[in-house]
């Protein structure tokens, strides 16, 4: 393909070097005029293993040429990249100021440009971003429509300094948002040599999936060392601790715990956090990220009480409540907690559990029940049928297959409130809410 790319800086120029290496004929568009003559003359502008070689083999080779001049970049290619730098602003947010330059630029070619051609936003965005701030500005600079006269593709990068032109080539995956399937298929054939799973998704998803990424190593990074600190402190070889942790690809390097939803609770979890926080405490130690877990866990159950306040009536009713799916254990369950809370501001509700029948509780749990949530055992029913005659608002509080059909036996006026995303409710159109979807 013949390809413009905007930005030569490091996603800019390995972007740049590595598809002109697979073939394509690529235009590097920038008004820093030393790094257009850095580029022509074969020389990289970024400082960055193998990057050197792949600019030298382009330009000699005729596949890569540089310009400061948006013009001819945008007439001789199909696609168009965005790699412009989004800076942090004293407050946190983004400048857009170099993203809205370029779709200026390349909307105001557009507008006397014939023939098909696709816009990739490959610049860290908000989601949000490309429909508030990059379609808008392309549209009104070119007089055309997005999605109609020309395609529009969010494709986050996953470039790491360093290891960029490794990690070009061995992605952990391709992403690209479109508004249009012609755009997404487009864009996908320029990573068709690639071993990486596909994804084409919407804007939004593409968006948010850079930050996803970023944030959780940022987090994995302040973990590692909030937990060294500790294993120091307490005599303890921290790399070997980690060596252990990592030998766990079932739950520790796992999709296991990442599924957005409800608060965590149970025998353990609540125990061990706070325990380990203690220690912390006594060794005169900072983990801010360990302090923050049971405060940001405390806020979901806060949350889940308020979106079952705004549904507007005092009759509820909640379907499961233990700490999860599958068993009775009723220790720190963020749903028992709910329960409690709502009780205290006089609501009426009616709580079943498959799992949790006082007649069968034995040990721990029966213990739990009678001397720490009484009340509750008066408010529980034998069958979900019970439950759902009582709510006007029904709180799917924990998993079970039988809770799938809970949509064949609403009546019209009742309102769900979902806190592990049953599928098969979401079609209830203004009477479902999620707690994060």
């Amino acid at each position: 393909m013949r390809i413009s790319i905007f930005g030569m800086g490091y996603v800019g120029a390995v972007t740049a070097g590595c598809l002109a290496r697979e073939g394509h004929e690529v235009w590097g568009v920038d008004p820093n005029s030393t790094k257009v003559d850095l580029i022509n003359a074969g020389k990289p502008p970024i400082v960055e293993e193998g990057v050197a070689e792949l600019i030298s083999d382009a330009v000699s080779n005729g596949r890569l040429r540089a310009t400061g001049e948006p013009g001819p970049a945008i007439m001789n290619t199909e696609v168009s990249m965005i790699c412009v730098g989004t800076p942090s602003q004293s407050n946190g947010s983004l400048s857009l100021e170099y993203v809205r330059h370029v779709c200026e630029d390349i909307g105001g070619q557009l507008r006397d440009k014939d023939g098909e051609h696709v816009v990739v936003c490959r610049s860290t965005v908000l989601p949000g971003t490309m429909e508030s701030t990059v379609l808008p500005t392309l549209e009104s600079a070119s007089g055309k429509k997005a999605g109609v006269d020309f395609g529009v593709c969010n494709n986050p990068e996953f470039l790491r300094e360093g290891t960029a032109v490794r990690d070009f080539y061995s992605p952990p995956k391709t992403v690209i948002g479109s508004t249009d399937e012609q755009s997404a298929r487009t864009v996908a054939e320029l990573y068709a040599g690639l071993d990486a799973p596909l994804i084409l998704t919407d804007l939004r998803t593409a968006e948010m999936a850079k930050y996803a990424d970023n944030v959780w190593h940022a987090l994995k990074v302040c973990f590692a060392n909030e937990l060294g600190n500790i294993c120091k402190a307490s005599g303890v070889d921290s790399h070997a601790v980690m060596d252990v942790f990592f030998h766990d690809q079932k739950l520790n390097l796992s999709k296991a715990y990442l599924t957005p939803g409800f608060a965590f609770g149970g025998s353990c979890l609540p125990k061990d956090v706070r325990a380990l926080v203690y220690r912390s405490r006594s060794l005169d130690l900072e983990t801010p990220v360990l302090n923050s877990i049971i405060a940001s866990n405390r806020h979901q159950v806060e949350r889940a009480t308020d979106l079952i306040m705004q549904a507007g009536s005092k009759n509820v009713s909640v379907l499961g409540f233990s700490f999860k799916g599958g068993t009775d254990d009723l220790r720190e369950s963020p749903v028992v907690e709910v329960i409690e809370r709502l009780i205290g501001k006089g609501y009426d509700l009616r709580v079943y559990d498959a799992n949790v029948n006082l007649s069968n509780l034995i040990g721990a749990n029966r213990e739990y029940l009678l001397d720490h949530v009484p009340h509750i055992s008066s408010i529980m029913v034998s069958s979900m049928a019970d439950a759902l005659s009582h709510g006007d608002t029904i709180v799917i509080g924990n998993y079970s297959d039988e809770f799938e059909s809970v949509g064949d036996l609403l009546a019209p006026h009742q309102r769900v409130i979902d806190l592990v995303r049953i599928k098969e409710l979401e079609d209830r159109a203004g009477a479902y809410e999620g707690i994060c979807w």
